[in-house]
């Protein structure tokens, strides 16, 4: 390199989203800290809490393709979205379990915002998807009131196949990491503490290249 030439460094652009709809909550806790740890390395962190700022999840009757491809929403709010999606290296969720599901509100921010043209495209309706979105890695970051082992055993912990099979992979998301923290109504502020210390390590696996 020349002494005239200078070294451009591109910093990491994350996305983080929150899905619980109580402030103080220890989602937001989560939240908080994976951000300020992300920010802490430098990182450019774009974060929405989805309850916060009224996020509507329900779908419309024109958002209902699977296949050709929707281009941008009609709907500013959920534009918005797909278009800060395309330019994201990596993807945080934050949310508490709830009946084996993420909320209301994510899911209807996935169904309305991972549509074809923006998160994946597909040929034909029995095909394979290519996905579309510049991230390769995704943390979730989940809350839990269930046994780990009734978790697994008794429920086959559908919150893994949601986000490991069945929603990031489709849109080209290689790397999954999903961290449960349980039980969090009976947790003390010790067991607390340790797992807001737990979320810097996901934070640097996170922006490790």
């Amino acid at each position: 390199m020349s002494p005239t030439q200078e070294l451009i460094l591109v910093r990491m652009r994350v996305g983080a989203y929150l899905a619980h709809p109580r402030p103080g909550s220890f989602n937001h806790a989560l939240f908080d800290t994976i951000v300020a740890d992300l920010r802490a390395v430098d990182c450019e962190v774009v974060t929405h809490d989805l309850y916060a700022e009224g996020f509507g999840p329900v779908l419309r009757a024109d958002e209902t393709e699977t296949v050709d491809a929707a281009g941008l929403s009609q709907d500013p709010d959920v534009a918005l979205h797909q278009r800060e999606l395309a330019t994201l290296d990596a993807l945080v969720f934050v949310h508490p379990n709830w009946w084996g599901m993420p909320p209301a509100i994510l899911a209807g921010w996935l169904q309305r915002v991972l549509v074809p043209g923006v998160a994946y495209k597909l040929g034909t309706a029995d095909g394979e998807p290519v996905g579309l979105l510049k991230a390769g890695r995704a943390l979730v970051l989940n809350t839990s009131d269930t046994p780990e082992a009734r978790e697994r055993d008794e429920f086959g912990d559908p919150l893994e196949r949601i986000w490991s099979a069945c929603v990031l992979p489709y849109t080209g998301v290689t790397e999954v990491r999903r961290v449960v923290f349980r039980t969090v109504t009976d947790s003390t502020a010790k067991e607390r503490d340790s797992w807001l210390e737990r979320v810097r390590t996901e934070a640097h696996w996170l922006t490790s290249r």
